[in-house]
């Protein structure tokens, strides 16, 4: 190799790496407390041109994209509250886009967002779901 170039990147920056493993605990835990609660996760993590949508799951008769968001300490607010209006609109538009793309568009849907606090640890302290929390 030439010029500084490395055959793998092993840069990455420790605290992204911590904050995706947190959010990836999130995110299994929250799907598990939905399907205590009878949803049924078809998908992860799916992309759309809009954004990532981190759950999709079936509850009852409809489609719901859920938004996890794992927090471990309230400094910056609580996890739902970090769903921003611009959150808002990229949610709205991958849900849309995720719904036209599956031939969907005429079931009945909803945005929910779950809200998980770990503590210093990781361990899941708090788990919540905002059913309807995001309209489109």
């Amino acid at each position: 190799m030439t010029g500084g170039q490395s055959a793998a990147r092993h840069d990455a920056n420790p605290m992204t790496l911590r904050k995706n493993l947190l959010g990836r605990k999130g995110e299994a835990a929250a799907a598990g407390h939905l399907a205590s609660l009878g949803y049924v996760v078809r998908a992860r993590n799916v992309r759309t041109p809009y954004g990532e949508l981190d759950l999709i799951a079936v509850h009852g008769d409809s489609t719901v994209f859920v938004e996890v968001k794992t927090r471990r300490s309230r400094t910056y607010g609580s996890p739902e509250e970090a769903v921003t209006a611009r959150k808002k609109s990229h949610l709205t538009a991958s849900a849309q886009y995720y719904l036209q793309k599956h031939g969907l568009s005429a079931m009945p849907w909803r945005i929910d967002v779950v809200a998980v606090e770990c503590d210093s640890a990781g361990n899941v302290q708090r788990i919540e779901v905002f059913e309807n929390a995001v309209f489109g």
